[in-house]
């Protein structure tokens, strides 16, 4: 019997986590996407609590993938592409820190494939304006409530799915059609 294969996990923060859920639960190689709260306070990790913007935690998608099948790099060039890297704080109409744009790293090497990813992008000029994007070392994740997982997939109709999570997801699978699952 062979071992099974290793797993790896990305941290991303990028806007309202149930679009960047959204984005990622569609790609060939990630296994899982699970909604919560990091790089905050420990003690009040908790939608009402992180709502306030004053608890320091961002919204953000703990992602468990195949990497043997999808590269953190890859990941990374979703996420981007997932939402605007370049807004401060926000995504569209949702504002404050626990919507900013953020990696929260686990170990230098996926420290420096994000300053490398940052750096092709913007030398490129991919975006209109620098990409903001946080690199903060991992810290505690928390689990979002279970209201909160996989919520785009159970309430596709409802209206801020339709107007914000779907048109992400559809970018996503235009830009990256050969990461897309059948």
């Amino acid at each position: 019997m062979s071992p099974p294969n290793p797993t790896a996990a990305a941290i991303l923060a990028g806007g309202c986590f149930w679009c960047t859920e959204a984005a990622f639960e569609q790609i060939t190689g990630v296994l899982d996407v699970e909604s919560g709260y990091i790089g905050g306070d420990p003690q009040q990790a908790d939608y009402k609590a992180v709502c306030t913007g004053t608890t320091g935690h961002a919204e953000a998608i703990r992602i468990t993938y195949d990497p043997a099948s999808i590269s953190y790099e890859q990941l990374l060039a979703i996420f981007f592409d997932a939402h605007d890297p370049t807004q401060l704080n926000r995504q569209g109409a949702d504002i404050g820190t626990q919507y900013r744009s953020a990696i929260f790293y686990a170990d230098d090497v996926q420290k420096t494939a994000a300053e490398q990813v940052i750096a092709k992008l913007n030398a490129a000029g991919e975006f209109p304006q620098p990409i903001v994007t946080t690199l903060e070392p991992l810290s505690v994740f928390h689990r979002a409530e279970d209201y909160h997982q996989d919520y785009a997939r159970l309430n596709p109709q409802q209206s801020y799915i339709q107007a914000v999570a779907v048109p992400k997801a559809c970018k996503v699978r235009e830009k990256h059609p050969g990461l897309v699952r059948d």
